[in-house]
């Protein structure tokens, strides 16, 4: 495999006093461009917005920190006006339109991860804006404008032109902004950091899986994702996605180290993480990784609604399902380095937590 796979951090592509927008870029990413993925995200100060838009790209978004507003607009429904907090993930399908606000001092940090088999740029998520300086509407002429809209031609100006900026602006302290409904996260809105575990094992991790089941929205998308919270100097097993999908995962909090092995048994990756990296496992290929001692936490898209893993370590593994003589022919060991081999990890699955 000669792409290189190595995490990378993403850059700012434009901002201004309001916030900014940073992307991972497929030229330094190969991956994203070879899977069909793009990866960004928005970063708002106080009173920051994020000027209503629509993507070429399904994703899901999660609130890296912060709190803050967000304003979402389905395909011919009404808006729905909602708080979003550190640790919620959002399914964004096709052609919604979203705005987002941040009203408190700390900053507000979204990340975006989606498909981008049907955009523009393979790799790269093309944002439509529906006002400012790259607005849609400023390349309209003002007569197509002014009838689209059903207003005199010098309205139509004022709309168009008013908004110098781009994408993200600082609005006045005072200007009060549409209140959310508590009502309107629900199917909207999963907290990662709050829902009900999916595996929880004392001393290594635990996870909470993203589907159709909790967040039905995510079928629309065609997308799964998880957040991982791995324990001081704990493993995470051996294993691959076995519906041939890509993981995406950003490192969200602390740090650690990751290892890939592809085809032919060759590591392809072998590398320190720290937050704020991205990497990308191909389909098939063997991911583990361990924490340093303060743990690292993660957040991964898979591309695919419902993911299925195999995992190559602990007492749910595939070893612990092969009968011992092909255990015994597979390694070419005796009976006796066999029995050792299979009374090990016989209670703990997924995740391993540091030996004594």
């Amino acid at each position: 495999m000669d792409v290189d796979l190595t995490p990378k951090l993403s850059k700012q592509i434009y901002g201004g006093d309001g916030g900014s927008y940073h992307a991972w870029c497929p030229n330094e990413l190969p991956m994203l461009k070879e899977g069909n993925i793009g990866a960004a995200k928005i970063a708002l100060s106080k009173n920051g917005f994020a000027l209503p838009r629509y993507s070429d790209s399904a994703k899901v978004a999660y609130v890296l920190q912060g709190c803050g507003v967000a304003g979402i607009v389905l395909p011919e429904k009404e808006e729905k006006v909602i708080t979003i907090k550190k640790g919620d993930a959002i399914a964004l399908p096709f052609g919604v339109v979203t705005w987002w606000y941040n009203k408190d001092d700390t900053e507000l940090v979204v990340l975006f991860l989606g498909d981008t088999k049907t955009a523009h740029k393979a790799g790269s998520f093309t944002d439509m804006y529906l006002t400012g300086s790259n607005g849609i509407f400023t390349g309209f002429s003002t007569e197509f404008v002014s009838r689209a809209w059903d207003v005199e031609e010098s309205v139509a100006k004022t709309l168009v032109s008013s908004q110098t900026a781009k994408g993200i602006v600082k609005l006045d302290a005072g200007f009060q902004m549409p209140e959310p409904k508590q009502a309107n996260r629900d199917g909207m809105v999963l907290n990662c950091e709050e829902a009900p575990l999916d595996v929880d094992i004392k001393g290594g991790g635990k996870v909470v899986v993203l589907n159709t089941k909790n967040l039905p929205l995510v079928g629309e998308v065609g997308l799964g994702a998880d957040l991982v919270r791995l324990d001081g100097s704990a493993m995470c097993s051996p294993g691959f996605s076995c519906d041939s999908a890509l993981q995406v995962t950003y490192i969200v909090r602390g740090s650690g180290r990751v290892q890939v092995v592809g085809p032919d048994g060759k590591r392809v990756l072998e590398a320190h993480l720290k937050a704020g990296n991205l990497f990308i496992v191909p389909r098939f290929c063997v991911v583990s990784k361990i924490g340093d001692p303060d743990g690292m936490d993660w957040f991964s898209i898979i591309t695919t609604p419902n993911p299925i893993f195999t995992h190559l370590a602990g007492k749910t593994s595939t070893w612990k399902a092969l009968s011992p003589q092909v255990l015994q022919a597979a390694f070419k060991v005796s009976p006796d380095v066999e029995k050792l081999f299979s009374s090990k990890r016989t209670a703990e699955e997924i995740f391993f937590p540091p030996p004594n």
